[in-house]
């Protein structure tokens, strides 16, 4: 089958299996296209918890479907690539954070979302890249274990000076290669261009940000923004949308190096495939899923920017 085959397809099993098909911002375009909704991390698990379609196809990283599962164990979740994992997320273990748990009983931990299940299971809170500062500005604690990106760790200990911050040593590979040349450059290219930074970049690639914010806030400022050349420091994926919403702006990638390959795993045979078959379901024990819940049900508790 060519693409607009196997679009057609998918799109009629999706229906026949009651199927909501959810695609995160770094995807291919064309899963992005196939995707009855785009977003970041997060809101496409909330999507899956609220829709009343028995199945979510999470085009995505594992936990992210894990998110979806937690937030919706009522619905069969299933994730096109199993092997679509996240390097961050596997830099942290529950039993590693149990141990740093161990030597600061005092600290609260926040944990961001690019996380296993298990992981989250093991923390107080938790936060996204748009709501992060605000999670740990709303905590009485004094000593904060951030976990598991210490970019993102970093940023958060700048914003809250106030409170003792301990950074796990995680970090996302695709944004840490991101260059402060690669920018400078991109900048000296496009003199009247903004630049929007995610908070995984690097402390020294933050501090070249025109903005700094997750995804859905690039989208957001793009709109809204009168400039009409934005450089853009997170993965490329995000290029597909922002172009359809902003055909009439600019967009710059300062390097490619901006491709997570575990994003870009998931095809749009795979996705039949898993319609077609029904796997890979993902799932997470009751006893896990249950605490992890609690941190993402005080997370939402917390308004993003």
């Amino acid at each position: 089958m060519d693409q607009a085959q196997l679009k057609q397809r998918i799109k009629a099993l999706a229906v026949e299996r009651n199927a909501l098909l959810l695609a995160h911002n770094y995807q291919r375009d064309e899963v992005q296209d196939i995707a009855e909704i785009t977003g970041d991390s997060l809101a496409l698990s909330m999507e899956a918890a609220k829709t009343d379609k028995a199945v979510i196809v999470f085009c995505g990283v594992h936990f992210m479907a894990e998110s979806a599962a937690i937030l919706a164990p009522e619905k069969i979740v299933l994730l096109p690539r199993v092997d679509a994992g996240c390097p961050m997320a596997d830099m942290v273990t529950a039993e590693g954070l149990r141990a740093l748990k161990a030597e600061h009983p005092d600290a609260t931990v926040v944990t961001y979302v690019n996380s296993s299940a298990a992981v989250k299971a093991e923390s107080d809170i938790c936060c996204t890249s748009s709501n992060a500062v605000n999670v740990a500005r709303s905590l009485d604690a004094r000593k904060l274990l951030l976990v598991p990106d210490r970019n993102l760790g970093r940023y958060i200990a700048e914003q809250v000076p106030e409170k003792e911050c301990i950074c796990w040593e995680g970090y996302c590979p695709t944004h840490d290669r991101l260059q402060v040349a690669e920018v400078e450059k991109a900048k000296t290219d496009y003199p009247d261009a903004l630049f929007m930074a995610h908070p995984e970049c690097t402390p020294e690639i933050l501090a070249l940000a025109d903005h700094i914010c997750s995804t859905s806030g690039m989208y957001e400022f793009a709109k809204t923004n009168p400039a009409q050349t934005f450089i853009i420091g997170t993965e490329e994926g995000i290029l597909w949308r922002l172009k359809k919403e902003n055909p009439e702006k600019s967009f710059i990638l300062p390097s490619r190096a901006l491709i997570c390959p575990n994003m870009k795993l998931t095809s749009l045979e795979d996705i039949l495939a898993c319609l077609e078959t029904m796997e890979p379901r993902i799932t997470v024990p009751e006893a896990v899923r249950e605490k992890a819940k609690l941190t993402l049900d005080r997370m939402l508790t917390v308004p993003r920017d």
